[in-house]
Order: structure tokens, then sequence, then C-alpha cells
């Protein structure tokens, strides 16, 4: 039951906050994310490292069409469980200096949002994995669209319907799978769909390919699905774009991981070079455009891009290094890039400008902000000892034994990454004080409690990586036998 409570806990505090009024709603909020937190550590505390699935709960749902309410956790899932207990509760905290029309409905859709993506990386059943990959869009378009920038409506809805254009491509995928499964009433679970697929020919599995890597890469996105991305993480407010990309764009990564190469192991011969290039073209293409930002926000936009085609090039390349590195990159850059982004919120509340040219001199009376910003940063670009470099590495190595030469492009993520992010850093805080920074004042209590623990979690990771490591390499193991 254990894994039930993770997706029934925020959904009861949802309806909880939803009563609450006044300052006591982000109190609430957060008081129920820390217990989401502390029992997301229970169960890491308490996890075998095994290829078994833990703390499984199974029954029936459609009981006529053998689709059942099957949850549970193995060692892929346990890294995208902690990453979203982990991360939920400082995002909540990091929207204490701010206020919010109808902050009850604002915080419940947080909460309801954080339900349905541990019900994503938790099910068991495709059907229940695609209904809780959708339900996960709808709290994240409301916050969007209601407590968003300017041109909300219309980047919302842009990504609204880039998302449901590719989620109906892999509906259509598992319902043929599901079709594919013996008996008069099929199975709809993850292990009957899997043997099903080995029966599948080349040109089955292709189409299943296809439809799937449409929905995955629009999700994370992937080169040239992305241009929703930068748009939507601008306009939406800092907790919706810090869900976004410190969370939701993992259901993408984790669906290729989960879906794709298990499912259509022929079809990842015979096409997966081609998700790697375009991964790789992501790679290259968003830090070039990172280099060229002049709005904070904007440039960590496209680094996110960026980072998330290292980690499809990595999962593609179908090996033990690729895929752990996959995992140990999507836990850390979604500690990097929540931290990153309210560091912009940081200089954006205290100055009204997130333009490079406009800042400057931040340093001189912040030694507090200096210093996360600069952890955060340095884990962001893969420094040793931090928790990017622990991914970054594993990646590198995966897909540079799937082919030299893409691997030595996808390198070049090293040498971009470095110039964005320290270009970023010197224009915002070093240099001549401008007039909108004068008198700049250091982290309040409630930003420190927010950015120091992150920046404890960019070196423990990078100091000692096997804490998650050794989780999850026996059920990838257990992945890549069932590819061979």
């Amino acid at each position: 039951m254990l894994t039930i409570s993770l997706i029934l806990l925020p959904i009861i505090a949802g309806l909880i906050t939803l009563t609450t009024k006044g300052e006591n709603t982000k109190k609430v909020a957060a008081a129920f994310a820390f217990a989401e937190l502390a029992l997301g550590l229970f169960i890491y505390g308490s996890f075998v490292p095994d290829a078994t699935t833990q703390f499984a709960t199974s029954f029936d749902w459609i009981h006529s069409a053998g689709i059942k309410f099957s949850v549970g956790i193995d060692g892929i899932s346990l890294t995208l469980v902690c990453l979203t207990t982990l991360m939920v509760p400082f995002i909540i905290l990091s929207t204490f200096g701010n206020d919010y029309k109808n902050a009850p409905t604002f915080y419940a859709l947080i909460l309801f949002m954080q339900a349905a993506l541990i019900g994503v990386f938790t099910a068991r059943d495709i059907f229940l994995f695609y209904f809780f990959f959708e339900v996960a869009l709808i709290p994240v378009y409301f916050i969007a669209a209601i407590w968003g920038g300017e041109n909300r409506i219309k980047v919302t809805f842009k990504f609204f319907v880039y998302t449901i254009f590719g989620s109906l491509f892999m509906l259509l995928a598992l319902v043929y799978l599901y079709l594919q499964t013996p008996g008069i009433a099929h199975k709809s679970d993850f292990a009957s769909i899997y043997d099903a697929a080995k029966m599948l020919d080349i040109t089955q599995q292709g189409y299943i390919f296809g439809a799937f890597f449409i929905a995955f890469a629009i999700k994370m996105p992937l080169f040239p699905f992305h241009t929703w991305q930068p748009d939507t993480y601008v306009e939406a407010p800092t907790a919706g774009t810090m869900l976004l990309s410190g969370i939701m764009l993992k259901m993408g990564t984790y669906g290729l991981i989960r879906f794709i190469l298990p499912i259509v192991p022929l079809a990842v011969d015979k096409y997966g070079m081609i998700a790697v290039i375009l991964s790789v073209i992501g790679i290259v293409y968003g830090s070039i455009i990172a280099i060229q930002q002049k709005d904070m926000k904007r440039l960590i936009a496209y680094s996110s891009f960026a980072h998330v085609g290292l980690m499809s090039a990595g999962i593609f390349s179908g090996n033990i290094d690729g895929i752990q590195g996959a995992l140990i990159q999507m836990l850390a850059h979604g500690i990097n890039v929540v931290g990153l982004f309210f560091i912009v919120e940081i200089i954006q509340q205290r100055t009204n400008s997130r333009e490079l040219a406009r800042l400057g001199g931040i340093t001189q009376t912040t030694p507090n902000l200096t210093v996360y910003f600069i952890i955060l940063m340095l884990g962001s670009v893969a420094l040793p000892l931090t928790n990017g470099f622990v991914g970054e590495f594993l990646l590198l190595k995966g897909v540079y034994a799937y082919n030299v030469w893409v691997g030595a492009i996808a390198g070049l993520t090293i040498i971009l990454g470095a110039v964005y992010m320290l270009r970023m850093v010197q224009k915002s805080m070093f240099g001549i004080t401008s007039k909108i920074t004068e008198g700049f004042t250091d982290l309040t209590f409630s930003e420190k409690a927010v950015l120091l623990p992150l920046s404890f979690m960019v070196i423990a990771l990078g100091l000692a990586p096997n804490m998650f490591l050794k989780l999850t390499e026996p059920a990838v193991i257990q992945l890549l036998s069932i590819i061979k």
C-alpha cells in the first residue's frame, strides 16, 4: 500500500489545500509535500537493490477489459519517485515570497500534478500509465494559463496541442499492443505487453516505434519537436517552469526506457540511429541558441533542451552506461534546473528584469546567493565531484560505445554548456553594478531553505552517486536482458 499512499497523499493534500485560506494555504501545502518527501525517503531506505518490483499493489480497474490499477516500484521507477518527492516540497517553498491570486487552487494544482507524476513513474499497466501521463498535463496547463505571463494563453494552447497530438499516437500504439496479447479478455500489464511484443515483426515494431517516439519526443522535448518549450518555460510562473523542466520532461525519458527499448528492440536497432542523431542535433542546436540568449530564463530553457538531448542519446545507445547515466542525470538535472530557475526568480523579484545586459555586480552584496548560484552552475556544467559530472560521464561513455563520431559530437555539450552557463553567471553576478542592482539584498531565510538543500544535493550526489546507481543497476540489467 506504500505506492498507493504516495499517489493518494498529494490528492488528499490538494483537496485540503482547496479549503484553506490566507497564509495558511502555502504552509499546509508545504507540510503535506514534506510529508510526501518523508514517505519517499522511507521507501528509498526500505528498497531492496534487486530487479524485482516492490511495494506493489494491483486490483481490477476495468475487469471486462483485463485492465488493472497496478502500481509498484523497481530501481528505474525509484529514481523518478525520489526526484518527484524531493523537488515538489522545494518548489512549493520557493513560492513563499510570492502572493498568488486564488492561492488555494494554485497549490492544489501543484499537489495534484505531483500525484499524477508519481502515478506515471509507478504504473505497471499500460493504460494506467497513459491515464496518469495525460492527467499530469492538466494541472500544469492551468498553472501556466492562469498565473503565467502576458502571452500565456497563446503559448499554453500551443503546448496543449503539441502534447495531446503526441499522446494520440501513443494511445494508438498502446491499443495495438493490447490487442496482440492472447485471450478474449486481453491483458495490459507490462509483463504481458513485453511478451506480446516479442511476436511482432520489424514492420509492426517500426510503426509502434514511430508512435511512441513522437509522443515522448514532444514531452521531453527533442529536436524538432521542441518549439513549444522555450516560450512555455518563459511564460509559465516559475513554479510551473520548475515542474515542467525539473520533473515533467522526465516522463518522456522514462517512457523511452520503459516502453521503446523493451517493446520494439528490432525497430531500435533499425531506426535508433535516427533518434540518436536528432538528440545530438538538439544538444548542439540548443547549446548554440542558449549562448545567444539575453534573457536568463530563456537561456536555462534552452540549456534544459540541450541536456535532455544527451539523456535521449544515452538511452538509445542501449547499453548499461547510457541508461544508468540517463537515470542519474534525470535526478541531477531536476535538482540543478529547479535551483537555477529559482535564482532567476530571486533576481527578477529584486530588479524586475532577467536581461543579462541590465544586470551585473550582484555578487558584491550577496555572498550567499553567489555561492549557491555557482554550485548549481557547476553542477549543470558537469564539474567533477558534482551531480552533473556522474550522469554526463556515463552518458558520453555510453554514446561513445554506440558510435565514436556521434559520441565526439555529443561531447561538445561539455564545452558549450560551460560557455553559456559561465556567461550567464559572469554577466548577471560580476562586473559593474548597474542601476537596477544597486542595493540588491542577499537571501532571505525561506530562500536559503530552498537553495541550501539543493546545493547540498549537487555535492552529495557527485561524491556518492552509488546511493542511486547501486539501486538502479539490477533493474537496468534486467531491462537489457529483455532487449537482447
